[in-house]
């Protein structure tokens, strides 16, 4: 299935936006390309540093139920 590509404009510091040009075309990409990969990466970077709800609920229930057990392994 096709992505849906959608336009949007913004702004950015002009030294910033001649790196990006010049990376662009030392790596013989379109600048749409490195943007969007920045995205992702961005985006995945924010996530991974916050825990999901459903796994935190778990380990809450896990440590209720086997503190002991788990403070002797520390030990």
């Amino acid at each position: 299935m096709a992505q849906t590509r959608e336009k949007f404009a913004t702004q950015v510091d002009g030294a910033l936006l001649a790196d990006l040009r010049g990376l662009a075309k030392q790596e013989g990409r379109q600048i749409q390309a490195l943007v969007e990969e920045a995205i992702t990466a961005l985006i995945e970077q924010r996530r991974q540093g916050t825990v999901r709800p459903h796994v935190l609920g778990a380990y809450q229930k896990s440590h209720a139920r086997y503190a002991p057990l788990y403070k002797k392994l520390a030990e």
